[in-house]
C-alpha cells in the first residue's frame, strides 16, 4: 500500500477548453493549468464533472491525463477522475492514470446503475487493485443517484489508500457524520456554498470549480479558516462569495458558468459539449457582475487584514 496522501488546500477540477467545433483545445488546456499554478492553487484534478469527462471519448480522457502531467511538470499533485458506469471502464481509466503519472485518483459512485454501498465498495476496491494509488472518494448523490453510505465507508476505511472523501451531498448531517465517525478519512469540501461549515468541522481541502476563474477568493477563504482559524474573517469572505455560490450550486448552468468565468480571465474556454448550451448574453452580463462584485469585496477584506 502507498502512504496516505495529505490533501491540503485548494484543488481545482480543471475545465476542458473547446474550439468552436467542440474539439479539445490542447494549447488552451495547458494555458489553464499554467494559470492555476501561477495563482497558487494546491492541486489539479482532471476528469472531474467540471472537465466534462462524461462527454469525452476514452482516447480524449487518456490524452488529457497525459497532457496535464506534462503541463504540471511536477509542480503540483495531479488527481485523475475514474468516473464511468462500468467498473471495467473505471479500472481502465485508473490504470491509464497510473501510467500517465497521476499522484492520486478521484473515485466516484458509478452513475445510473444505483449500486448498493457494498457494490460501491467492491467497485472502488477493483480500482485500487490495479492502481495502488491514494484515492479521494467522491460522494455526489445528486449526479450519481445514490450515496456512499456507512457500508461503503466501513469496507474501505481500513485501506490506507482510501484516504479522503470529497463530500458533495449538500447534507449537513453527512458532514457531521463524516467528521465525527470517520476522522481517519480526510474530509474535503465538495459543496461550495457550505465551505465555511466544512472548514469548521476540520476539512483541510476544498475541491472547488470556481477556483478555475476566481482562485484568489477561494484561497482567501481557505487561508482564513484552515490556516489562520479566523472564522470571523472567514464569515465575511464567505458572505462576499455566497452570490457566486448560489449561481453555481443552484443556477442550473454550472459548467457553462465556470467556462465563461475563465473567458472573463482572458482564457477562452469555448462552449460546453452538447447537450449543454452556452450562456446567453444576458446570463453572461449578470454572471460577470457577480464575479466582479465578489472579487472587489474579497480584495477589500484582504487589505484590511
Amino acid at each position: 500500500m502507498n502512504f496516505a496522501m495529505n490533501f491540503e488546500g485548494i484543488y481545482t477540477p480543471v475545465v476542458t477548453p473547446h474550439g468552436a467545433d467542440f474539439s479539445i483545445d490542447h494549447d488552451r488546456f495547458a494555458a489553464v493549468v499554467e494559470h492555476l499554478i501561477a495563482s497558487g492553487v494546491h492541486g489539479i484534478i482532471v476528469a472531474g464533472t467540471t472537465g466534462e469527462y462524461y462527454a469525452q471519448t476514452a482516447e480524449e480522457r487518456v490524452g488529457l491525463m497525459r497532457l496535464a502531467k506534462e503541463a504540471i511538470r511536477g509542480r503540483l499533485p495531479l488527481v485523475v477522475g475514474t468516473g464511468a458506469i462500468r467498473t471495467e471502464d473505471s479500472v481502465a481509466y485508473a490504470l491509464a492514470a497510473k501510467e500517465a503519472g497521476a499522484d492520486a485518483l478521484l473515485v466516484a459512485t458509478p452513475p445510473y446503475a444505483a449500486p448498493t454501498g457494498h457494490e460501491i465498495a467492491l467497485h472502488a476496491l477493483a480500482i485500487d487493485r490495479v492502481a495502488n494509488l491514494p484515492v479521494m472518494l467522491y460522494n455526489y448523490p445528486g449526479r450519481m443517484g445514490v450515496s456512499m453510505d456507512e457500508d461503503t465507508l466501513d469496507r474501505l476505511g481500513d485501506n490506507p489508500n482510501f484516504c479522503a472523501i470529497k463530500e458533495s451531498s449538500g447534507d449537513p448531517n453527512r458532514l457531521h457524520m463524516l467528521a465525527r465517525d470517520y476522522p481517519h478519512i480526510q474530509l474535503s469540501c465538495g459543496m461550495d456554498d457550505q465551505a465555511l461549515e466544512f472548514f469548521a468541522w476540520g476539512a483541510r481541502s476544498w475541491v472547488c470549480a470556481g477556483s478555475n476563474f476566481a482562485p484568489e477568493a477561494h484561497l482567501a477563504l481557505y487561508r482564513a479558516c484552515a490556516l489562520e482559524g479566523d472564522f470571523a474573517k472567514g464569515r465575511r469572505i464567505m458572505s462576499a462569495m455566497l452570490p457566486l455560490m448560489r449561481v453555481l450550486e443552484q443556477g442550473g448552468k454550472f459548467v457553462q458558468c465556470i467556462k465563461h468565468g475563465l473567458t472573463l480571465c482572458g482564457i477562452d474556454a469555448g462552449p460546453p459539449r452538447r447537450p449543454l448550451q452556452p450562456l446567453n448574453e444576458d446570463e453572461k452580463r449578470a454572471f460577470a457582475e457577480v464575479v466582479r462584485t465578489m472579487n472587489a469585496a474579497v480584495a477589500a477584506i484582504g487589505k484590511e487584514a
